[in-house]
């Protein structure tokens, strides 16, 4: 993977977030997190992620909150975000899409190994495979 790949984690549970941490980081990325939906909303103004995986429920802003305010912003619309989430109700789900979350995970289906796999699969350079290339 590219140490050059910047992956934002909003989550304020620390076991889960040094978890998925932990398991992006082993697979090449550069991670830092953010504690709650302010802290998470300077990190991607500050350090330019490529991509942001986002929990719903924060302390102060929620998730929601903070998923309006990134697509708000010029500098930061056109990052991808994922929601990671410990609730996966429909509407929750449908309303993360509507707001321009790329996906919708419910972290009780989603291994750490996973979110790894998705942010390769997310990144522009990464979906074209030799067998897209046009000739």
């Amino acid at each position: 993977m590219d140490e050059d790949v910047r992956v934002l984690l909003i989550e304020d549970d620390a076991a889960a977030a040094e978890m998925y941490r932990l398991r992006l980081a082993a697979d090449g990325y550069s991670v830092v997190v953010g504690r709650d939906g302010e802290e998470g909303l300077r990190m991607a103004a500050d350090e330019a992620p490529d991509f942001i995986y986002l929990d719903l429920r924060l302390p102060g802003l929620d998730g929601f909150e903070v998923l309006e305010r990134l697509r708000a912003d010029p500098a930061t619309t056109h990052i991808p975000v994922i929601i990671l989430s410990n609730y996966g109700e429909p509407e929750l789900r449908e309303r993360g899409l509507k707001l321009g979350a790329l996906e919708f995970l419910v972290k009780a289906d989603t291994t750490p190994a996973q979110l790894s796999t998705k942010v390769g699969r997310s990144r522009p350079s990464q979906r074209l495979g030799s067998s897209d290339t046009p000739l």
